[in-house]
């Protein structure tokens, strides 16, 4: 270690911090990385020598962080700033409509109403908390009300930003979103596949891999496994929302946060069951697991 870091040193952590998290983005949100992994693993471990010869550049927030200390005493319980409610339940298309024509009655409308159509991930409900741009909480969704501090593991998912894009701070100092966590299929079969190897019992399925991964002590274990996320809402916050559901998923993407892009706006109840008569076999294809389709 040697002694105080001179300015172009400083400028160049910062530049390698960038520039790792915009690959980030690129690789674990948009699927469209830009250099090859050699030359990213060139990046961080350029910005682990610079960070371990000088200690006053080490940062929590920084993307060699990820991985945090073993959790000896398990997980604290904390309290949602905003309740994180569960969704109510429709098996059939009358039911849709009934539903329909129950907004109408509150709302006091006549005419169609727009609903969004998403799918619902069947991972793990999670809430994460930005402050200042920077990660500093997690937590599971538990019974709504409170849930378990998994701070440490979250932050090791690869397509949850430790830090949000210099421009959010034009919104506001404060913002909490919902999320799922999940494993893909191919994630999934490649964790059963080292368990099998190792004599160990195998997940019966990705949902339980990703909540027993979630539950794991030791941050380290949980980055090996292929975690990822998409968040779908807006939970605190210290300024003012857009109005709609549709313009907050395009908020949270604004914000460089993984957003499902299977997402409809529909302008009518009509729309929607045609959505779902759809993905009835589109989601087939897909190679993560939902639970059906979310309407709001």
């Amino acid at each position: 270690m040697v002694g105080k870091a001179p300015d172009s040193v400083r400028k160049r952590v910062e530049h390698l911090r960038n520039q790792i998290e915009h690959h980030n983005y690129r690789y674990y949100v948009l699927n469209q990385p830009e250099i090859s992994d050699r030359e990213y693993d060139m990046l961080v471990r350029e910005l682990e020598e610079l960070e371990g010869r000088y200690a006053e550049l080490r940062s929590l927030h920084s993307p060699t962080q990820r991985v945090g200390e073993k959790l000896t005493e398990g997980f604290a319980t904390v309290t949602h700033a905003v309740p994180m409610l569960s969704i109510s339940n429709t098996y059939s298309q009358e039911e849709l409509r009934d539903f329909d024509d129950r907004v109408k009655r509150l709302l006091g409308l006549s005419g169609e109403i727009e609903y969004v159509v998403e799918l619902k991930i069947d991972g793990v409900a999670v809430s994460v908390g930005y402050e200042g741009l920077l990660l500093v909480s997690g937590a599971t969704r538990g019974d709504g009300i409170q849930g378990d501090d998994i701070t440490a593991n979250i932050r090791t998912v690869r397509s949850v930003p430790l830090r949000l894009p210099e421009p959010a701070r034009r919104y506001g100092r404060v913002i909490e979103v919902r999320g799922e966590v999940y494993l893909d299929r191919p994630g999934f079969e490649e964790i059963n596949r080292q368990r099998e190897q190792a004599g160990e019992p195998l997940f019966a399925n990705p949902r339980n891999a990703t909540a027993g991964s979630l539950k794991l002590l030791d941050p380290a274990e949980v980055a090996r496994r292929p975690l990822r996320a998409f968040f779908y809402a807006v939970g605190q916050t210290d300024f003012t929302l857009p109005p709609t559901h549709f313009e907050r998923l395009a908020l949270l993407e604004k914000l460089r946060l993984r957003v499902n892009p299977h997402r409809s706006l529909c302008c009518s109840i009509e729309e929607v069951i045609e959505k779902t008569v759809e993905w009835e076999t589109r989601r087939k294809a897909l190679d993560y697991d939902t639970d059906g389709l979310v309407i709001k």
